[in-house]
């Protein structure tokens, strides 16, 4: 039971908050490794790390000394001046990228903006550079797609729903299917100057792409001199069981977009490109942000970069991923209900024939906190940092929670 004091919180929040979100009525408090706890000292096993966000858990000790250590320092300067962590930060992060160059932004959705804007202003360049010829402004994007929710943004993002109360958007836009190349042979034009889509859709579905898939579009892409956008925002850093998602298939685009787990709470993300885009794209007054790039979330990508490699993050994910994909597996072939599991490393679906609101509850009263991807898809984005007990944890709750809510499957029936 909630105590009179989350209440009056979750009451003063629906006064005072606008509401663009509907909350599960819990306040979190605090957290300690890989749980959360709310205001009454409930404990939950986090299966969801703030949408992917929180790749380290709660309280990692040299990731918390270090930002106490900038605190002390310099929060903020403004980038009409230089400052030490961003420049360490951009140096880490082209490295475990193999990327040339870096734009730090607020946000996941900054960075698709970010992008956008590099690869019109690339196709504007590339045609000379007079407005009145200006050819070359389209973009493909892909339908189930989610990029975010600012007015570009969402103007690439492939679902109607989130899109048609806010149009017109930026336009220029065609969608294509994921894992279709035809599909996207058919919306190229003379004008096309980028394809987006997410190395694996996250709110779509966790849907990966394939691998043929990109190797044809990027060979596409370098036919007609198109660039290649990869929004790695939530299967980005570490959590596919490489650095980057694209990574798996040897395809590297022309500018991607991450963020999410990037800065390990502190809210950052980050645009980068080749020399070459760079180079024809945006110069000195064409793109800026006053918070982007400030000493305070530079330091925490800039640790969070240096713990991953001394700490073998990755070779972790690579070690852990295969027993929550088996667990996962088990539950799928006992619940009618539960049809498939899909996804790369510590960012997997359980596609269900129901919708999982239900599940979702049942497993926060039973202490385990998961999140949707769509009506009818369980996402798992848990920490980095799990281990097989924590999988074990997880995997027991599910099922009791899928046992209360969906019933159970006959041998036979599967």
């Amino acid at each position: 039971m909630q105590d009179h004091g989350t209440q009056e919180y979750i009451a003063q929040a629906e006064r005072d908050l606008l509401h663009t979100y509907n909350r599960y009525p819990i306040v979190f408090d605090r957290g300690e490794g890989v749980y959360l706890y709310d205001k009454e000292g409930k404990k939950y096993l986090d299966f969801f790390s703030g949408i992917g966000v929180n790749a380290l858990g709660y309280h990692y000790k040299d990731y918390d000394e270090a930002l106490k250590e900038q605190i002390d320092k310099l929060l903020h300067i403004s980038n009409y001046f230089y400052n030490e962590p961003a420049v360490l930060a951009a140096e880490k992060l082209k490295k475990a990228s193999g990327m040339d160059r870096v734009f730090f932004t607020n946000s996941g959705a900054e960075a698709v903006e970010g992008a956008l804007k590099a690869a019109r202003k690339y196709a504007f360049t590339k045609n000379g550079g007079h407005k009145d010829d200006h050819r070359g402004g389209e973009i493909i994007a892909m339908n189930h797609s989610f990029h975010g929710r600012t007015m570009g943004a969402l103007s690439v993002t492939g679902n109607p729903h989130y899109r048609e109360a806010f149009e017109p958007l930026i336009g220029n836009v065609r969608f294509a299917e994921l894992n279709d190349f035809d599909s996207v042979l058919a919306q190229v034009t003379d004008d096309t100057c980028a394809v987006l889509f997410e190395t694996l859709q996250g709110e779509g579905g966790i849907y990966p792409a394939e691998k043929s898939f990109l190797e044809q579009v990027k060979r596409l892409c370098e036919e007609r001199d198109i660039l290649l956008i990869l929004d790695e925002i939530q299967c980005g850093m570490g959590r596919t069981g490489e650095m980057f998602a694209w990574q798996r298939y040897g395809v590297k685009p022309d500018i991607m977009a991450c963020a999410k787990a990037v800065g390990g709470g502190v809210p950052v993300g980050a645009f980068l490109m080749t020399e070459e885009v760079a180079e024809k794209s945006l110069m000195a007054g064409d793109h800026g942000t006053t918070y982007g790039g400030n000493p305070f979330a530079c330091a925490a990508v800039s640790k969070m970069l240096d713990i991953f490699e001394e700490n073998d993050i990755i070779g972790h994910v690579q070690k852990i991923a295969p027993y929550l994909e088996e667990r996962l597996d088990g539950i799928v072939s006992e619940f009618d209900t539960v049809l498939a599991r899909r996804g790369l490393g510590l960012m997997q679906g359980v596609e269900c024939s129901v919708p999982v609101s239900g599940v979702i509850s049942s497993c926060l009263e039973k202490g385990l906190v998961l999140i949707n991807a769509g009506s009818n898809i369980l996402r798992f984005v848990p920490p980095l940092v799990i281990t097989k007990e924590h999988v074990d944890e997880m995997a027991e709750i599910l099922r009791a929670a899928l046992g209360e809510t969906c019933g159970k499957a006959s041998a036979e029936s599967k």
